[in-house]
Parts: structure tokens; sequence; C-alpha cells
């Protein structure tokens, strides 16, 4: 059986600025703040984007402001800490092949080029959420959400806005459950994952 992609879902205004996207997400997830760090940490991501990954403003400022964490025991959100950006993007590009075979095999939807399909989150019950990176640049790459009960979905906005428009119900979340607003893990530079109190 193919899967298929059930629809494209669209924010009001999609959000361009970085800072603007962070701001709606931090009032989305309150708690969110509490895991910010003092100064913004310096990546190096020309170093990432040489290897064929360009990445949207607004997935690199929310890199440099906060870890990786984990929403509402559900959602967790990849973010590499300061000189992992390489080999993060290292894996992604490498994780595209795995897209593709999954293509062969029926298990992405026609509409969708795997090839372009580069994560940036995952559930914890097997749901995926990707950019889809086709055509424009990453500014204009929508959010693809890749159900583990098989319906595909785009969102057209950016990854923070679509976090932030996730956790506080602006959308139909459709073949995901309701994302409450709260953090409920992180990780520290070492990679150790920490639970929310």
């Amino acid at each position: 059986m193919t899967e298929q992609l059930i629809g494209i879902q669209k924010p009001v205004r999609r959000i361009l600025d970085p800072d603007e996207a962070i701001a709606v997400l931090e009032r989305a997830v309150p708690g969110l703040v509490e895991h910010r760090r003092g100064e913004p940490a310096a990546y190096d991501w020309t170093a990432a984007e040489a290897l064929g990954v360009a990445l949207p403003a607004d997935y690199k400022r929310l890199c440099e402001l906060y870890p990786a964490f984990e929403l509402d025991d559900f959602l967790g959100v990849f973010l590499p800490g300061p000189q992992e950006e390489t080999d993060w993007a290292r894996m992604a590009c490498e994780e595209r092949e795995r897209w593709v075979s999954y293509a062969d095999g029926g298990l992405v939807p026609p509409e969708v080029e795997p090839r372009n399909l580069l994560s940036w989150g995952a559930s914890m019950e097997g749901d995926d959420f990707l950019w889809s990176t086709g055509a424009g640049g990453p500014e204009e790459w929508p959010v693809t959400v890749c159900s583990r009960n098989g319906p595909w979905w785009h969102y057209d906005g950016g990854m923070v806005q679509f976090l932030a428009e996730l956790c506080d119900g602006t959308f139909e979340p459709w073949a995901l459950p309701p994302v409450r607003p709260e953090v409920t893990g992180w990780w520290d530079e070492r990679g150790v994952r920490h639970d929310v109190a």
C-alpha cells in the first residue's frame, strides 16, 4: 500500500523573522524560556552548509538559543550543539538515503520527493517531522509530517512557527495527538537527557 499526502495547512501569516518566530514559540510554550542559554551559542553554519544542507534562519536561531528539547513526552526536537553542526549535517544527508529506500517500498507518497526530506524531529511514537527542501530557499521550505498512522501532510510555515502553533492548537494536528505546551526533557552539551520535574 502506498502512503498518501492528505493535505497542506497554511498559517495565517508565515513568520520570516527568526527572532519573532522564537518569541511566538516562547509565548506558546512558557516553560521553554527556563532552558534558554545565557548567551547565544556560536555555530559554524558555513561548515554545515558546505555539505549541501542549507538551513532555515529560524532553526539556526533556535539552536543558538536552546539545547535540544522534548515537548509533552512526545516530540523530540533535534538541535545539534555547538561544534556538532557538521556531524549533524552529515547525518542528515545520510538519512535522506533512508527516505529513498522507504519510497522504493511505497512508504513515501508519490507527491513527496524523498531526496528533499530533511529531518528535524521525531515523536516517541514513531512520527517524523521534516522539511521538504525542494523549490525555493530554506525560508520557503514547508514542514512535512510523516505520521506513524500513515497520513503525510505539509504545514506551509517555518519549523519554529509549526512548533508554536502545534502547541497552542492554532491548526488541526492531523493524525497526531494534541501536544501540551510543556517542555518535559532537554539534552545538555554532553548529550545527556534531563527530565523536567
